[in-house]
């Protein structure tokens, strides 16, 4: 048997299949949540083995995880051009990435190509059709933005936030004001936050936009029935909120796993109805109780029943009673007026 070569590079000598060696730390690292570990095994494995496509995707994963967008995107792409690794899985990614970097036009550009050339499977048209339309949608959105910071300021009169009804309209004001100086809009902007009568999602917006400029002062919010009085410069992130990671992490351990794309789902519904609420949380319920009831309300939106063979109450120990009680007011949520993106 011919005895196999060992590997040079420059003064090093490598021991076979050392990039495999690398490879399974890279993924047991990924199992594991240490995505710079992970990154770490598998830039080494890559140095050995330049065309080696599952350390590629292992990298865009660890990339993409550690918020390495740019590079995540780069070799995605990549792979892609030179049709390596799964196909759809890389597609996947890619497509996650430009989501992530609000490259809308990029998606639509991309998913018009492969549903010409007919590369993208029966099964998935669907899929990527509404995604083109969202991003179409989106990109239109971008371009209406840019053409209203050119030409627009917001003039004496002030920014009128009472007037505004129509959602695309809340949208174009908030990212204009994101690039604006509020402070000078202060007053209207609390008189809005303050008045439980306004749109709720926008006064998270507005908030969002004081907290994101430092505002430094007191004010407070009226919303829901509810009022508290707050230091926008203190708040926390609506995504680092505890109970908000607090449920999250609880459906991670239940269907990270055995259900991604449900998790996926239940994780969107439950951010976008914390942005809304914002900067209150969920009342009256444990964490456990709030993670089985998003899990079975959108378990039940897509007609979806015991796929993981156990019922949710016993899944996550807590009684039918109390998930049919938090379910009904994440109805009520879902009731209000939401911006259309």
């Amino acid at each position: 048997m011919k005895k196999r070569d060992l590997t040079k590079k420059g003064n090093i000598i490598l021991f076979p299949d050392l990039d495999q060696r690398y490879l399974e730390r890279g993924l047991e690292a990924v199992q594991n949540k240490n995505f710079q570990e992970a990154v770490s095994c598998f830039e080494k494995a890559i140095e050995i083995n330049p065309d080696n496509s599952e350390i590629k995707t292992g990298l865009v994963l660890s990339y993409y995880e550690l918020g390495m967008l740019q590079e995540s995107k780069k070799m995605a792409k990549s792979m892609l051009e030179e049709g390596q690794g799964d196909y759809l899985q890389v597609l996947d990614l890619y497509m996650m990435i430009l989501v992530q970097l609000h490259e809308y036009e990029e998606i639509a550009t991309t998913i018009e190509v492969l549903l010409e050339d007919k590369h993208i499977p029966a099964g998935k048209i669907e899929h990527f059709s509404k995604l083109l339309d969202f991003s179409r949608k989106m990109a239109a959105l971008s371009g209406t933005m840019e053409e209203e910071y050119a030409v627009e300021d917001f003039g004496e009169s002030g920014l009128d936030l009472a007037s505004i009804q129509d959602q695309n309209e809340m949208l174009l004001l908030a990212a204009k004001l994101e690039k604006a100086n509020v402070r000078q809009y202060i007053d209207e902007v609390k008189e809005y936050i303050g008045n439980p009568q306004a749109n709720p999602f926008f006064q998270s917006m507005l908030l969002n936009i004081l907290k994101e400029q430092e505002y430094e002062q007191q004010v407070l919010v009226r919303k829901m029935d509810r009022e508290m009085s707050v230091v926008p410069k203190t708040l926390e992130d609506v995504r680092l909120q505890e109970q908000t990671v607090e449920i999250i992490a609880i459906l991670k351990e239940k269907l990270e796993h055995q259900n991604p794309v449900l998790l996926e789902n239940i994780v969107a519904l439950l951010e976008r109805h914390f942005f809304l609420l914002y900067p209150f949380t969920l009342d009256g319920k444990s964490s456990g109780s709030w993670a089985a009831a998003y899990h079975s309300i959108v378990q039940d939106y897509y007609g979806m029943h015991d796929e993981m063979g156990e019922d949710i109450s016993e899944l996550y120990h807590v009684s039918a009673s109390e998930i049919e009680t938090a379910k009904a007011i994440i109805a009520s949520l879902e009731e209000i007026s939401y911006p259309n993106m």
